[in-house]
Formats: C-alpha cells, sequence, structure tokens
C-alpha cells in the first residue's frame, strides 16, 4: 500500500520538529562562526559583525545543513514507524 499525501510518513515535520532541527543547524554554525571572525573582527561594530556572519551562516543553513538534517528526521520517522 502506498502513502497517501496525508499519511504520517509523508506529511511535514511539526513546527515544534522544525524548529528544534533549525536550532540543531544554526546554533554550532553561528557558534564556529564567532571563532573564525574572532581573530580579525574584534575591533568591529557588533552590527557589522554580526551582518557578516548572518551572511554566511544563514545560507549555509538554509541550503546545506537543514536540509540534510530533515532527511536524517524523516528516516527516523519513517523507520519507527
Amino acid at each position: 500500500m502506498s502513502s497517501t499525501p496525508n499519511s504520517p510518513a509523508t506529511a511535514p515535520p511539526s513546527i515544534h520538529a522544525r524548529a528544534i532541527i533549525t536550532w540543531i543547524a544554526i546554533f554550532p554554525l553561528v557558534t564556529l562562526g564567532f571563532f573564525a571572525l574572532a581573530p580579525f573582527a574584534s575591533d568591529w561594530n557588533p552590527v557589522l559583525r554580526a551582518f557578516v556572519l548572518s551572511v554566511v551562516v544563514v545560507p549555509v543553513a538554509v541550503y546545506l545543513v537543514v536540509p540534510q538534517l530533515m532527511r536524517i528526521y524523516g528516516k527516523i520517522r519513517t523507520a519507527r514507524q
């Protein structure tokens, strides 16, 4: 029997699961970004540092990390059913 569009296996993750997955992606990237920027950006305005960090972190998270984490979450979710 194939999955229907509304079956639990194909339903999108809940907003709570998406929030946790996004946090799991963002936190390490921001932490690594702070350490990477620290040596040469210590005298920058904090807003500039946050801007540069977000210009790098957001695309990496959105296009690379979050999709991978969503795939892993989907596999785990499917395996539990």
